[in-house]
């Protein structure tokens, strides 16, 4: 029998994502938002909630770009700490570590440490509440070449991404690969 435990927000699992932008300065800034997921195949989008009294915000906004890294389990300290310090107060490379690149595509930059990499472009704002959606179309995916496997795609067990569990505030990883999707389904067809 299930129990109700309210409206919350609980889903298994969100992505870790570290979301860049350049601050009006010009300085690159990562924020940590769980917030987010893939939102449309054609064009490909992404769509990443944020609420206004965040740093990057603004940076969204003004610029009409953000990008997107996937964090990995090899980065964790770095992606947790992206997510309790404030750009506002501190420059986030210089205190992790992390390389910042200048996007190429889009006047966003990213960490040259996360293993995958979504540039975006702005398409659209949507104010939910608390937080505001934005909604990027992906203009590029870059991948270090360690993590592509054969067929040109990134492998999820190369990246080894963060996952997080809304519920008790956790970082976990991935596990094996449990069956093709699009396929083990097809017993039931008849």
């Amino acid at each position: 029998m299930k129990i109700s435990i309210g409206a919350r927000t609980l889903l298994f699992p969100t992505p870790v994502l570290m979301v860049g932008t350049y601050d009006q300065a010009g300085k690159p800034n990562l924020m940590n938002a769980a917030w987010g997921g893939i939102c449309n195949s054609q064009p490909p989008c992404i769509a990443v909630s944020l609420r206004k009294a965040t740093y990057s915000y603004a940076g969204i906004v003004e610029r009409k770009a953000f990008t997107v890294g996937v964090a990995c389990e090899a980065r964790m300290v770095e992606a947790d700490y992206i997510g309790i310090a404030s750009g506002r107060d501190v420059d986030k490379f210089a205190a992790t570590g992390l390389t910042p690149i200048r996007s190429e595509l889009v006047d966003a930059p990213y960490a040259e440490e996360f293993p995958v990499v979504l540039e975006c472009r702005l398409l659209h704002v949507i104010e939910l509440g608390l937080h505001t959606q934005f909604i990027g179309e992906i203009v590029d995916v870059k991948a270090d070449d360690e993590v592509v496997a054969d067929d040109g795609i990134p492998d999820i067990m190369k990246i080894k991404p963060l996952i997080f569990d809304t519920g008790h505030k956790g970082y976990h990883g991935v596990g094996r690969e449990l069956g093709k999707a699009f396929s083990v389904g097809k017993a039931l067809l008849s």
